[in-house]
């Protein structure tokens, strides 16, 4: 390992671990802004199949938007985004194909209030990917029962605590059999006793092979499920590395002040 120091001038990202395997997602020098504000800069990002990519950093740094992005929730200014070796769809019924390969689960559930849980987890399976009734209900059934939540599949999304709403949204996604799941703070409008019952979900789904990119400010998920950190700070991807190393031993300067802030030694 190089002891180099970190030099003030935005440099591109020191890639220390590779990813490995086959590319499912590439973000090749991705810019976007917010009218002045250049949200993200220059980014380069590779997430392999079945990778568990988690993104931290200090509040707007990018993470959401640079997430958002790769379902084209938000659209970007210049760079390349590709899925599988496909560009990323402008519009239409090939974006909507996208997007049922790339599951989303939110901070809020964006459960739709007036159908039960079981319709909430079939309507996506038989709207989008012409699934029967039927066999989209004994799917919704089983991803409920994986999630925890089986026994609630006729109740409506109000009648649920916020954990397990958004177990039901995790269901919901991976109902759609997408290859990619991405998560955007998922339980930050979680009460504190319910993020561990989500953050268990998601581990389960890390251990199972899904590739996931996860912003999250968990940092306990991020050392145990993570393959890899990334840590963004002002719209750049400053560091990225294996947690171990990440949380031992951070290399940049930004990297060492958000975790001395947020890890209390």
């Amino acid at each position: 390992m190089s002891d180099s120091p970190v030099s003030p001038a935005p440099a591109r990202s020191e890639r220390t671990v590779p990813p490995s395997g086959d590319p499912l997602v590439v973000l090749d020098r991705v810019n976007k802004h917010f009218g002045a504000l250049h949200v993200l800069q220059d980014i380069d990002l590779t997430v392999a199949r079945g990778e568990v990519v988690v993104v931290i950093g200090p509040s707007g740094s990018g993470k959401s938007t640079l997430c958002r992005t790769i379902n084209r929730l938000e659209t970007i200014d210049s760079g390349s985004i590709t899925i599988d070796g496909r560009p990323l769809p402008a519009e239409g019924r090939e974006l909507a194909r996208l997007r049922a390969d790339v599951g989303m689960v939110f901070q809020s559930f964006n459960l739709f209030a007036h159908k039960t849980v079981l319709e909430n987890v079939t309507l996506g399976q038989t709207k989008v990917r012409k699934i029967t009734r039927e066999k989209a209900e004994q799917t919704a059934r089983t991803l409920l029962d994986r999630v925890g939540v089986g026994g609630q599949a006729d109740k409506y999304p109000a009648q649920l605590s916020g954990g397990q709403q958004q177990r039901v949204a995790i269901a919901r996604a991976l109902a759609m059999d997408p290859k990619l799941m991405l998560f955007d703070e998922p339980t930050s409008a979680l009460d504190p006793e319910m993020i561990n019952e989500v953050l268990e979900v998601m581990r389960q789904l890390a251990r199972d092979g899904m590739t996931m990119v996860v912003v999250t400010h968990e940092m306990g998920f991020a050392r145990s499920a993570a393959n890899r950190v990334v840590f963004m700070a002002d719209g750049r991807i400053v560091e990225e590395a294996a947690p171990d190393q990440f949380f031992s031993n951070p290399r940049s300067d930004r990297a060492k002040d958000f975790l001395s802030k947020i890890l209390h030694h």
